[in-house]
Parts: structure tokens; sequence; C-alpha cells
């Protein structure tokens, strides 16, 4: 019987991880929102800050993790932290990937503007 709890245990401990792990790549396909003139602004900022570690349509990449995961829904990191990390930087503390540094040079302007076309993202493939 006791084998049986650690088997048990085991599967469950698995399958809860992976529903709850922020996974540096989607499993599907990302899709893409209706582009707007503020969404295509923030592609392009995006593309230029942050897709280096976050990953193409904020994918993921071995550098930083996917957006597309509920630790990033805006109930959990609201706007005003995704305006806070590139300014300060930001401790690890839900991955793995190591301490996120500073973005040098994006603006507030250009940081609106990615947090539109991540919210577009996010909304576009589930997340709210």
């Amino acid at each position: 019987m006791t084998c049986f709890r650690y088997l048990l245990f085991g599967v469950l401990a698995t399958f809860l991880f992976a529903l709850t792990a922020p996974h540096t790549a989607a499993a599907e396909p990302i899709r893409t929102p209706k582009m707007t003139p503020q969404l295509n602004l923030g592609k392009m900022a995006y593309d230029a800050y942050c897709a280096s570690c976050h990953g193409v349509n904020a994918a993921g990449t071995d550098k930083g993790p996917t957006f597309h995961h509920k630790v990033y829904h805006p109930g959990h990191h609201g706007d005003g932290a995704f305006m806070i990390a590139p300014r300060r930087g930001v401790r690890a503390h839900h991955w793995k990937f190591g301490d996120m540094k500073p973005v040098p040079g994006v603006t507030d302007s250009q940081l609106k503007n990615i947090i539109a076309y991540v919210r577009a993202l996010q909304q576009e493939n589930g997340l709210f």
C-alpha cells in the first residue's frame, strides 16, 4: 500500500507541476490578435526590447518565461508590474531563468504599448 501512495503522489505532483510551471514555450501555436496602430507600435517595441528573452509573440525562450501563463494574468501581475520590471529589474521569483536586469532605453510610452500588445496576445490565447 505504501508503494501505491508514493506512485500516486508522484503522478499527482507531476500533473500539478505541468499545470502550473511557467513553460518556456507554448505547447500550441500562439494566435495573434487583430492588429491596431497601438498594437503594431507595441509589437515593434516588444520585438526590440523583450523578444530576445521572452520570445516571439511572448512564447518564451530558454532566457525568459512565456507571458502566456496564468502567473502573468492581469490579476496576478498587473500592468504596473510590467511597467516596473524593465525599469528596476526583477529578482527571480516565479521561474529559474535568473534575475531580470533593467532594460535600458525603453520609454514609458513604449512600455504602455508593449503592455497593450502582451495583453492582447494573452486575451487572444485565452488567458483571460
